[in-house]
């Protein structure tokens, strides 16, 4: 069995137009036998050319450079309507809402990595994307299942106190799945469309990727 070594790196930017340096930080696993994995990456911003959908989409192209099935599902287009706790799924079944979460059931199942890529709005994860994450719950049954996972975010503020709010919920959700973290990659700092740019946490997130 190969032996598993994890590194940790933190990331400087430059200051935007006036606004805090942009930073990040990163906890990558390093795994000597690399295999083909299927990796899901859900997004949750409604800005097609925010920071966290530049971050998603350097991610992935580093995922595919390194041989891995990626399929990419952007919540803020597509139709998923809340959970709406009525059971008849009972955690491990078909639900009764029939929308593009249809398009997910299989594919969370079978993924060995979920990535998460979503702007902190209000100290939490996009509304668009926690409606995908509260209807993992018809799934539940089947998605205890060992898995690796990234998290992508940026926040316009820089007090590092409210983005422990949004990684507790993430370190909560692995925690309750049985799923490893892989690495995170987190910038603050970052409001304007376009801001990620000015750094070098696209890179990164492309490392982290290709990293898999």
């Amino acid at each position: 069995m190969a032996k598993l070594g994890r590194r940790a790196f933190v990331v400087g930017g430059a200051a935007l137009g006036g606004a805090a340096l942009v930073g990040a930080t990163a906890t990558l696993d390093t795994n000597t036998e690399r295999r083909p994995m299927k990796v899901l990456v859900l997004t949750g911003s409604p800005r097609k050319n925010g920071n966290t959908n530049t971050l998603a989409a350097r991610f992935i192209e580093g995922a595919k450079a390194a041989g891995h099935d990626v399929f990419r599902f952007d919540a803020a287009e597509a139709k998923v309507s809340p959970c709406r706790a009525c059971n008849a799924c009972g955690m491990n079944g078909p639900c009764v809402i029939k929308d593009d979460f249809e398009q997910l059931r299989e594919k969370l199942v079978e993924a060995d990595v979920i990535a998460f890529a979503t702007p902190m709005y209000y100290f939490g994860f996009s509304a668009q994307l926690k409606a995908v994450i509260d209807r993992f719950y018809a799934l539940a049954g089947r998605l205890h299942t060992p898995k690796r996972c990234v998290l992508m975010m940026a926040y316009a503020d820089t007090d590092a106190r409210k983005r422990r709010v949004l990684e507790d919920y993430y370190a909560m959700l692995l925690d309750y799945h049985g799923w490893t973290d892989a690495g995170r990659i987190i910038a603050p700092g970052c409001w304007p469309a376009g801001a990620i740019n000015a750094t070098d946490l696209p890179q990164k997130a492309y490392n982290l990727g290709n990293s898999l």
